[in-house]
């Protein structure tokens, strides 16, 4: 029969204790660091299910604040864009009508080249994107709404070159701009005139088609491009100059209205952050380990393994002699 010595029985069993005190030190190491227990079932018991279910809580939370984060960088783009363009145009119309009303044809040529300046300003604004994406190309958003001036403003001498008196341009200037087979929608814009994102300005919007029309009839005015109508007809120019400032007057009116999503975005975010304050508190209390109390545990089951490695030392060299007396 064979005997197995009494020091191999026990260093087995302290082999084993020494097993589990690392594995335990190993979880409440962890514990101790991250402030939550690591076997959530083991700790809640029953309770697991509403832990789990105020985690999705908060995970959903964390995307619903990623969708409103880009819904707000979007809108603040926007609202930059027209915010530029509004202080691009601002006094232009006001210059101009100035100098209709004097006679003097220096200062319309003037008011002329700034507003073509201008014009290419906000073509430029209207070309603004988030990230990958164009801001004012309606669902086209892979799409530069807009490649330049030049083709708008040969379009408009056209019209201007046919018409037959004022209100025949006026007529034309209106089906061009207005139309959806006019050369606004069919040559200049490049986007769609609708949109599936209820926050998206489109080119097409009234404001902008207003003041952009009314520009451009401006930015021909001057001597450069010397444009017989608009010198026989001057109410030509000072209805593009009104058109102008109808324009942005319906501008402020849609960027108040895009400043009222952004107010509702902000809030929403807000509400997420109260929302995820007390669901983390809520979670915490059911999830979270005292990390005081699990560096206590820690030193402890330090001090149990050093102790447990001195006496499974000592039982190695425990001879049979040694253990008979």
């Amino acid at each position: 029969m064979r005997i197995i010595p009494p020091n191999s029985i026990v260093s087995a069993s302290f082999t084993q204790n020494i097993a589990d005190l690392r594995a335990r030190a190993t979880v409440v190491a962890e514990e101790s660091v991250t402030g939550q227990y690591a076997d959530l079932t083991k700790h809640l018991g029953g309770r697991i299910g509403d832990a789990m279910v105020g985690k999705k809580a908060l995970t959903d939370i964390e995307e619903q604040r990623s969708l409103l984060g880009i819904r707000q960088g979007r809108l603040d783009l926007v609202q930059k864009s027209l915010s530029g363009i509004q202080d691009r145009v601002d006094g232009l119309a006001t210059q101009m009508l100035s100098a209709l009303g004097t006679g003097d044809f220096h200062g319309q040529s003037v008011v002329a080249r700034d507003s073509k300046a201008a014009l290419t300003d906000v073509f430029s604004a209207l070309n603004g994107r988030h990230g990958d994406r164009f801001l004012f190309s309606g669902d086209e958003t892979a799409t530069q709404p807009f490649s330049g001036t030049d083709q708008l403003l040969t379009d408009l001498r056209a019209i201007a070159a046919s018409a037959v008196d004022a209100a025949d341009f006026e007529t034309q200037l209106d089906d061009y701009f207005q139309s959806a087979t006019g050369g606004w929608q069919t040559t200049i814009y490049r986007g769609t005139s609708v949109s599936t994102d209820p926050d998206s300005v489109t080119a097409t919007d009234p404001a902008l088609v207003e003041l952009i029309s009314g520009l451009a009839v401006m930015a021909l005015s001057g001597s450069e491009d010397n444009i017989a109508l608009f010198r026989q007809s001057p109410e030509i120019v000072q209805s593009g100059a009104e058109r102008v400032n109808s324009g942005i007057t319906a501008l402020v009116n849609l960027r108040a209205d895009v400043g009222i999503i952004q107010e509702r975005v902000a809030k929403s975010l807000e509400s997420l952050d109260t929302e995820e304050t007390i669901l983390n508190s809520i979670y915490n209390n059911m999830a979270g380990r005292d990390q005081y109390d699990a560096a206590s545990e820690l030193k402890q089951l330090e001090a149990s393994l050093e102790s447990a490695y001195v006496l499974t030392s000592r039982l190695s060299n425990l001879s049979l002699l040694n253990f008979l007396r």
